[in-house]
């Protein structure tokens, strides 16, 4: 065998795709829980502001979720960056810079 890329998996952009999918699915997955904490913490406690805890932890559960995707996705066009393929990429101008 020489040495050559990796071969990729034959299903690689389905789970590339799924792995992308995943992220809205538990920024709402997020939302719920904290909304269903708060509601709980509410009924069980008897205070009207537990249930806005709750929502506030599950949208910061979804932002989270959202920075490490986003770091995850920085990592790999970082690579990108690097690769000798890209070195001299330069993007195209646009026309409205001119005026």
């Amino acid at each position: 065998m020489s040495e050559q890329e990796p071969k990729k998996p034959k299903y690689g952009k389905i789970v590339e795709g799924a792995e992308q999918l995943s992220l809205g699915i538990s920024i709402v997955v997020a939302v719920l829980i904290g909304v269903w904490l708060g509601y709980m913490m509410r009924k069980f406690f008897g205070y009207e502001w537990l249930f806005w805890l709750g929502v506030f932890w599950g949208v910061a559960g979804a932002i989270l979720n959202i920075y490490k995707a986003y770091q995850k996705q920085k990592k790999e066009l970082d690579k990108l960056k690097d690769d000798p393929r890209y070195k001299n990429y330069t993007p195209p101008k646009d026309d409205d810079e001119d005026e």
